[in-house]
């Protein structure tokens, strides 16, 4: 059998999920400010949210069409199995945090969030106005009648599933069951907060549910009821539109019809309150046509992701404040980008230093009366962009300005067609996604007229590891490169006549493109590491990445580990290879969630010495490396590729905030008894201000 045969992998999502219980981790760390651990609460929220949408929504769709193998049906309700078994317990994980670690810290705060529906008796008056006032009137409460009409359910909404009996003049004593009416409310989540202040009382703060205002109201809402019970429920629905192969006729009104058929996507989770009789649920889950195998179980409160909103009203004491970004002293002083860029590359790093650059150097090229022409790539974009102005502003003053839209960002499709609407409006030249593929690649270039002396021109390029958004660069971790290299810039070009449609067949001498060169190369460069070890000399690698998945990539790591290569991952996300086998003893996984959100993808090959260092926009997922244009680009300056692998040592050092993966997917944290303690990203901070 083929040695290969052996190797294992784990299953993409299950990996996934290991990744989202490491951030569930960061809400009982009690080192942080009890608003930072409440954050990741609704980012843990959030990000299993989307899981449903799409992940589990792919798997569901699998087993239900016909046109599928059965071995790929089988493969999908064993996934969907594990899936189910994990999430639930993951959700008694998180209502333990939340109830037993993080009401008892806000208690010790003064802050007290209500969990029942009957508020204190000096708050009661405050509850019945505020919901007459403000709340009653958004309520549409549907009556559930067996065989009527079904009432949509819409995803990413809270409803209030309500059971009750008539009233009657006199209450016979009776063993007999009694008639239940049920009904069904959407918790007004556009017109009603999701957390209501009360009045402070006795030096304490309180907040209630908007829910449990509702519950404390329901004789209000229905009359002539006995209410039994109340209880939350929502739905998740397919979200993912099948994009990444959209093509031909017109891509950008067939994915304006897609999105739109989103919110009526098929059902992917069903999650409802644990404490409901089984009974209401056979009852709810019949009347909505709702799979036992589409039951999540959750708590009280769901939609926890608004917990991001949850008031603070005792301020920023409670809240974790990461470093202002840093200003750079030589950019400041020189007040060019492009002044800088003749003498020297520049290496930004974010959140850490200022994306006001990036502004700067986009908004000195709309003003140069020597650019003649700007390029650039957008995958997402913040709203009311910067970037996106600065753009308008160099067409506005004749420079031919080109964007390439990739349209299929998954939700971010609407924001990208309507900044591309503004932009054509204002006379850029814009082109849509490439049928087949998404372009991921992150580049800009901007080009100059030939000067009057002969001298070849000038011309300017970005390239980066994140996206061209001032929103995320705020709380992503990406690196930038600015640079006037030649070759660099013609390989730029030849990117960007790839996305015109006029270079089919590209040859790069520098950067590392998916679909070209991309995959051969980096083969080479795992199998040059092989080879230096054969010879007697070191074999050494760092991989830093959000997402390790295809397993090609995987089994040349194994092999290069076997054959006695160092390696060291830092994967953020999903990781797919498995450490501790004897194929991987060489391979060590570490994982780091703090503060800012790991995007920067950085590939480091020792090289025996000479030191190869690319920083990408791609992932070693089968779809960055096969179904995307990506990029990766080299560090040619000694100082700033020894910037980036001091960095890349600091993460490797992290005692704090790192954890170890191991053959099960737990998350061991990297802790040990050195008193020095390398919190990475705070080191970071630290070695980046003391740059010169």
């Amino acid at each position: 059998m083929d040695q290969k045969m052996t190797y294992a992998y784990f299953r993409r999502d299950i990996s996934w999920l290991s990744f989202n219980y490491r951030i569930l981790l960061e809400a009982e760390d009690e080192s942080l400010p009890i608003y930072e651990r409440i954050r990741f609460l609704s980012i843990y929220s959030s990000n299993l949210e989307e899981f449903y949408e799409i992940r589990v929504a792919e798997h569901r769709g699998i087993i239900m069409q016909k046109n599928f193998a059965e071995e790929s049906v089988t493969e999908a309700e064993e996934t969907l199995a594990a899936i189910t078994r994990e999430v639930n317990r993951q959700q008694r994980e998180y209502y333990r945090i939340f109830s037993e670690r993080i009401l008892p810290e806000l208690d010790r705060q003064q802050i007290i969030l209500y969990q029942d529906s009957e508020p204190l008796a000096f708050h009661a008056d405050f509850v019945r106005d505020y919901f007459n006032e403000e709340v009653f009137p958004f309520l549409s409460p549907v009556m559930i009648q067996a065989g009527d009409i079904r009432t949509f359910i819409r995803d990413r909404r809270l409803y209030l599933v309500v059971r009750m009996t008539k009233k009657k003049k006199k209450q016979p004593e009776t063993t007999v069951q009694p008639e239940y009416h049920y009904a069904i409310m959407k918790i007004p989540h556009a017109k009603v907060p999701r957390f209501i202040e009360l009045p402070s009382h006795a030096g304490r703060h309180y907040i209630m549910f908007s829910d449990d205002m509702i519950r404390a109201n329901l004789a209000t809402v229905f009359p002539g009821y006995v209410i039994d019970s109340c209880y939350n429920i929502k739905i998740s629905r397919d979200a993912d539109i099948y994009l990444e192969n959209e093509t031909g006729g017109d891509i950008v009104e067939n994915i304006r019809k897609k999105v739109q058929k989103r919110k009526i996507g098929a059902l992917s989770r069903f999650m409802y309150d644990r404490a409901m009789p089984d009974d209401f649920l056979a009852f709810i889950c019949d009347a909505f046509s709702i799979h036992p195998d589409d039951l999540v179980v959750g708590g009280r409160y769901l939609n926890l992701q608004d917990l991001a909103h949850l008031p603070n009203p005792r301020g920023k004491a409670l809240e974790q404040q990461p470093p202002a970004p840093m200003r750079v002293p030589y950019l400041d002083e020189a007040g060019s980008v492009m002044k800088v860029l003749k003498k020297r590359d520049i290496l930004l790093h974010f959140p850490y230093q200022s994306f006001d650059y990036l502004i700067r150097f986009l908004m000195e090229a709309a003003f140069d009366p020597k650019v003649e022409a700007i390029k650039i790539t957008q995958y997402r974009v913040a709203e009311n962009s910067a970037v996106i102005n600065t753009l308008i502003s160099a067409a506005q003053n004749g420079k031919k300005v080109t964007v390439f839209v990739e349209l299929k960002a998954r939700f971010d499709e609407e924001n990208n067609l309507s900044t591309a609407e503004r932009m054509k409006q204002a006379g850029i030249r814009i082109i849509y996604s490439i049928p087949g593929l998404k372009v991921h690649a992150k580049v800009a270039v901007i080009l100059r007229k030939d000067t009057a002396k002969g001298e070849k021109r000038r011309n300017y390029a970005y390239l980066s590891t994140g996206n061209f958004n001032e929103k995320t660069a705020k709380i992503y971790s990406d690196i930038a490169l600015l640079t006037m290299n030649r070759e660099i810039i013609n390989d730029i070009n030849q990117v960007f006549a790839v996305l015109e449609g006029q270079e089919p067949h590209p040859v790069f001498r520098h950067l590392l493109v998916a679909q070209f060169n991309m995959l051969d190369e980096l083969k080479r460069l795992i199998r040059r590491e092989i080879d230096h070890v054969q010879a007697g000399r070191r074999g050494y690698i760092i991989l830093k990445m959000n997402g390790l998945h295809d397993q090609n990539m995987i089994n040349e790591l194994y092999h290069a580990s076997e054959s006695g290569v160092e390696i060291d991952l830092i994967v953020r996300g999903i990781c797919c290879l498995v450490p501790d086998q004897p194929y991987s003893r060489n391979i060590r996984v570490t994982r780091i969630v703090d503060m800012f959100l790991e995007h920067s993808r950085i590939w480091y090959f020792h090289h025996d010495g000479a030191e190869d260092l690319y920083l990408t926009s791609a992932d070693w997922m089968r779809r960055n490396l096969n179904r995307r244009i990506e990029t990766a680009f080299p560090i040619l300056d000694p100082a700033l590729k020894q910037q980036v692998i001091d960095l890349l040592h600091i993460q490797l050092a992290d005692n704090v905030k790192a954890v170890r993966l191991d053959e099960h997917l737990n998350n061991h944290y990297k802790h040990d008894d050195n008193p020095v303690k390398t919190r990475a990203q705070i080191e970071i901070y630290r070695y980046l201000s003391e740059l010169e």
